[in-house]
């Protein structure tokens, strides 16, 4: 079965992974001592033969002589001589074993291996006289201790791959618990600050680059959230204003026609205004059913400000002064673009108005905010109306033949103010800079 968690998974393809790596090693090394073990038996064989080759002369006559040597007893074990198919020296042997030595006198250079009832190999070794055989030289050794040997290997092999499986899971699974904690963390925290403190960020603090992208992740995620109850709260207010007055409508003239008799006349007219209040009431419900039911693809309540920019410039008269726009292109506020727009227009009239050529709007993402400086080349503010800039009413020359009422900036610092932002005016050295901040989304 699939294991439910992500550290069980991750630990389960761990093991996986190592019992894999580790099998073919085990594999491996018991195939490749099984072949060592093989050759040393053999290269035993081929030097005790040569060596027991080495103590038998061959007459004139073609009679073979054993020269006793030092060690005789240690090379007549399990060694035959034959001179043709005729035994000169045998050992104490089982039939079994006779029969198979016997049977490779004669045959030349070779190995054989008897399996039952216990596990031999042989070597035969012709004996030459002026490079014609004239005797074989067969010698024999146990493969018991080699078989010990191995299976003892194998084992051994099964045990180190059990016991650094059982070292890998204990370790994998405490180190992924470990790694994974941050991101449990960090969606606790998320979960709890969506709910009590939406305006709750992780920020940029120094994290591993896993870790930093699932905070960025988050942030945005709870960026587009807030710009959604932003928008819902406005929107809301929106409604409840717009409700409100054909509501008192109907309240009014369902009083007056309750409150004293009326002539046909006024009561048609009562009639036809609260009709009238009730459609405008319906209407606006239908509109909020409307947009409700509606599929939006884009989250509410949030601007692409690089988009919104471009339109702004591109909208502007060719007589007026250039604008040139920067922004990166993810610049998203968490502003419903209508409210962005009726920002903005207000500066960039005051802008088109006092710039000498040139007008320059640079947005950028700063500190979990938008900002977007609109600046100009003109003469700038005075210095006694900084002050007083965003007061309503509030003009920088009454006689500049402009006929303005005064309220531009500060309706946009309203608005900003309402969307949790805000509008200032920039220190500068030329011209006039204003700078919007907005909530990023």
């Amino acid at each position: 079965m699939r294991p439910a968690s992500l550290r069980a998974r991750l630990t389960l393809l761990a093991l996986l992974t190592t019992a894999c790596w580790m099998i073919l090693l085990a594999v491996g090394f018991n195939l490749f001592l099984g072949a060592r073990l093989r050759a040393e038996a053999d290269d035993l064989l081929r030097t005790r033969a040569e060596a027991v080759a080495a103590t038998v002369q061959t007459s004139p006559g073609g009679t073979l002589t054993v020269r006793e040597s030092r060690d005789d007893q240690v090379l007549d074990t399990d060694t035959w001589i034959y001179h043709g198919d005729h035994a000169v020296e045998r050992p104490q042997a089982a039939a079994v074993v006779q029969e198979h030595a016997d049977a490779l006198a004669g045959t030349g250079e070779r190995f054989s291996q008897l399996a039952e009832p216990l596990a031999i190999r042989f070597y035969a070794l012709p004996i030459l006289d002026r490079g014609h055989p004239v005797g074989t030289t067969v010698v024999a050794v146990a493969l018991d201790p080699y078989q010990r040997m191995a299976r003892l290997a194998l084992v051994g092999s099964v045990g180190l791959t059990l016991f650094i499986l059982l070292g890998i899971s204990i370790v994998t699974g405490a180190v992924i618990r470990r790694a994974l904690e941050p991101v449990t963390r960090m969606s606790t925290q998320a979960a709890e600050w969506s709910e009590h403190e939406i305006g709750q960020r992780f920020g940029t603090a120094e994290r591993p680059t896993e870790l930093a992208a699932l905070a960025a992740n988050l942030d945005a995620l709870l960026d587009r959230l807030a710009a959604v109850v932003r928008h819902e709260r406005q929107l809301s207010g929106e409604l409840s204003h717009e409700l409100r007055t054909p509501l008192a409508q109907i309240g009014a003239e369902t009083e007056l026609l309750l409150a004293r008799p009326r002539s046909a006349t006024e009561q048609r007219a009562a009639h036809t205004a609260i009709a009238a209040g009730v459609a405008r009431m319906r209407e606006i419900i239908e509109t909020l059913l409307t947009t409700a039911r509606m599929d939006i693809a884009e989250v509410p309540g949030r601007c692409d400000i690089a988009a919104l920019l471009a339109r702004l410039a591109g909208a502007a008269s060719p007589e007026g002064p250039t604008i040139r726009v920067r922004s990166p292109a993810r610049c998203v506020a968490g502003v419903p673009k209508e409210i962005v727009e009726r920002i903005l227009t207000p500066i960039l009239d005051n802008a088109r108005r006092y710039a000498a050529t040139q007008i320059t709007i640079a947005a950028e993402n700063h500190d979990r905010a938008v900002r977007i400086a609109v600046g100009d080349d003109g003469p700038g503010v005075p210095a006694d109306l900084t002050a007083t800039l965003f007061e309503p009413g509030r003009r920088g020359d009454p006689h500049d033949g402009h006929d303005g009422a005064g309220l531009g900036l500060a309706l946009a610092r309203r608005l900003a103010h309402a969307a949790g932002g805000d509008v200032v005016l920039a220190e500068t050295t030329a011209g006039a800079t204003f700078e919007v901040l907005l909530p990023y989304g």
